[in-house]
């Protein structure tokens, strides 16, 4: 018998119930894929406490890897046999699963190189750190960027991605090891948030001139360092909201703090392309194969135990990427 984690209610990681499910054949659009691995994100915990609304009970997860069983009328992408893997929204959540059907249309064909844990560690983080890197600005060799999360999944990407195309990265973190994992990954200087003052660090880091670009995850309780971290004209990329959402502000405001631009920018907007998709997956998967960038899996779950898993996630006690092993 397939199994999924499903909730019913919103809440804390405790809503999370390990339930009996029954998979049937594909319809039209759809496969049928055995799950190996599945991606842990931030963002699972957003469906899950409400802070992305949608319809319950539901499944959880948006991301994870496996082996396509059986395919439905009109499948051409990808045939019985392959390794795949996923990410996406509302149309692909309900990973945390053995087994699912799941449209065939936002399925990626794994590359010899890759195998379905890496996919389910890297899928999510790997295309958000493609776009930013190479979709939200015209980064030049020797531009500056202050990362926030420097240690997570994302920050490592884009850290190790930073670091080949010649950029300077000042990342932050909240613990001495998590500044180790930082500087071994790319980050030029590291700041410690948890006794450090990052605007004005990154102001002595950078001659009292700020950095090119912020890539902030973090959102409510690191916004007004982040802006107060750019130099004028720079790009404030609002990327998630692990400490909660951003309070509205005067746009003046941004004006004030020296003519800033702001994105908040979605994974779904930059591969609903699907050349675009393809390019961006492409790229990092090309790097990952050819060893150019690292994917540290540091956390591995049974997906039965995903309460646990959210817990240490909120919790800050991960680094890297966490995946479930199914």
């Amino acid at each position: 018998m397939d199994h999924a984690i499903r909730f019913h209610e919103t809440g804390g990681p405790e809503v999370l119930r390990w339930e009996e499910i029954h998979v049937g054949e594909p319809g039209p659009g759809e496969v049928r894929l055995r799950h190996e691995a599945v991606g842990l994100n931030f963002a699972d915990t957003y469906f899950r406490n409400g802070t992305y609304p949608i319809p319950l009970p539901a499944g959880m997860g948006v991301e994870a890897a496996g082996v396509v069983e059986a395919i439905g009328a009109g499948v051409s992408n990808v045939a019985v046999g392959d390794r795949v893997t996923y990410t996406g929204f509302l149309n692909t959540l309900g990973a945390y699963s053995t087994r699912r059907l799941i449209a065939a249309a936002p399925l990626i064909k794994l590359p010899d190189g890759i195998s379905c844990q890496t996919a389910a560690a890297m899928t999510m983080r790997g295309l958000t750190s493609a776009y930013l890197m190479r979709r939200i600005h015209a980064f030049k060799e020797g531009d500056s960027i202050l990362l926030h999360a420097a240690a997570g999944g994302v920050g490592l990407i884009v850290s190790q991605w930073a670091r080949l195309l010649g950029l300077r990265v000042i990342g932050t973190v909240s613990t001495e090891e998590k500044a180790e994992v930082a500087r071994a990954h790319g980050c030029t200087d590291v700041i410690n948030y948890s006794h450090e003052d990052v605007a004005k660090r990154v102001r002595e880091l950078t001659d009292g001139v700020g950095v090119n670009v912020v890539f902030d995850s973090v959102g409510r309780s690191t916004f007004m360092a982040s802006l107060d971290s750019l130099k004028r004209r720079g790009l404030m990329v609002c990327v998630g909201t692990a400490s909660g959402t951003i309070p509205p502000f005067d746009p003046q405001l941004l004006a004030m703090k020296g003519s800033l631009y702001l994105t908040r920018p979605a994974l779904a907007d930059y591969i609903a392309d699907p050349q675009e998709k393809a390019e961006l997956a492409g790229e990092i998967f090309g790097h990952v194969a050819a060893g150019r960038i690292r994917i540290e899996i540091n956390q591995r779950y049974a997906l039965e135990d995903a309460v646990q898993a959210h817990r240490d996630l909120e919790a800050r006690k991960t680094t890297g990427s966490s995946i479930f092993v199914v």
